[in-house]
């Protein structure tokens, strides 16, 4: 099964490194790099690679077209011939793939007319405002329509690549792979390019920090602040001032957020009942996560659900 990943000077080296070994390492795939021209291309941080193809490649054969990300896409956009190939390929391709702004060069070739998409959240709204015939949703890792798979920035092209073995060879082997190269496994396309260590400041003390750090390991547990004062040593009041300053929020707003995150990876990969998810969580009544829920994401439980139901089979 050939794999052709489309480089190009500027180049983010993880869009094409990450999925290329998640690939190579199953020993089911053969990996083609193809740029503008064969030689070497210059990623945005200075490594080259030796693209073994250049445009003048013929296109059939080709099982999967990987279109990498990068600072370089914007230039890619305007080399016609490179484009043209791009169209050409993801014609003759069973499967096309983009890792974070490669959706950008995907959208310029005609590749994603009408279908709904994702990129590097850095990106979205560029996505949107040069190519409006896209449902763009910047929310999940990964998104799947049709044939055509687009993917958030940089790591998340492995989620990609794993999702794309396990479609092709099962669960088994996609297990294998994560565990060779040391990956979690269970991140499915629906979890969110915001998930708690991306939208969350880091502690920068022991007692903060061991409050953090019980809320993480338990969503579910009492949290209140009396309990998170205990836990690191400080009086409610201390805890509360220090908490808000170093965290950005107060204890209990990120206790919400992180039962919120939790309670979207569960709806995402799960069917327990809502009612039963919010007892679990913390939330003590489906309705007090249903308002929770729509605070911070915009939906309600079972609509996301349903949303992603899909996106389990590839977890």
């Amino acid at each position: 099964m050939r794999v052709a990943f489309v480089v190009y000077d500027g180049f983010q080296i993880l869009d094409l490194t990450g999925p290329h070994e998640v690939f190579e390492t199953t020993g089911r795939y053969e990996c083609l790099v193809v740029g503008p021209k064969a030689g070497p291309v210059t990623a945005s941080g200075g490594l080259c690679v030796h693209a073994s193809f250049g445009t003048d490649l013929a296109p059939e054969g080709i099982d999967t077209l990987v279109v990498v990300g990068g600072a370089g896409v914007d230039d890619a956009r305007g080399e016609a011939a490179l484009v043209g190939w791009v169209a050409r390929a993801a014609r003759a391709a069973r499967r096309v793939a983009s890792v974070c702004s490669g959706a950008l060069l995907l959208a310029e070739a005609g590749v994603l007319d009408g279908r709904r998409v994702t990129t590097h959240w850095a990106r979205e709204e560029q996505l949107r405002a040069e190519y409006p015939g896209l449902a763009v949703d910047c929310d999940p890792i990964f998104v799947q329509d049709g044939r055509v798979w687009t993917s958030a920035g940089v790591t998340a092209g492995m989620d990609l690549a794993l999702a794309l073995v396990e479609d092709d060879h099962g669960r088994d082997l996609a297990h294998e792979v994560a565990r060779e190269l040391v990956m979690f496994l269970r991140r499915p396309g629906s979890q969110s390019q915001f998930s708690v260590p991306l939208w969350s400041a880091q502690p920068a003390t022991d007692p903060v920090r061991a409050a953090v750090s019980s809320v993480q390991a338990d969503p579910g547990a009492r949290h209140t602040i009396a309990d998170l004062a205990g836990r690191s040593g400080l009086s409610e009041r201390h805890l509360q001032r220090r908490f808000t300053s170093e965290m950005g929020v107060p204890p209990a707003a990120y206790v919400e957020r992180v039962r919120v995150e939790a309670a979207r990876r569960a709806l995402a990969e799960g069917d327990e009942p809502v009612e039963a998810l919010a007892r679990r969580l913390g939330f003590g009544t489906a309705e007090t996560l249903r308002r929770a829920f729509h605070r911070h994401v915009g939906v309600a439980p079972s609509d996301y659900r349903d949303r992603f139901r899909g996106a389990r089979e590839y977890a």
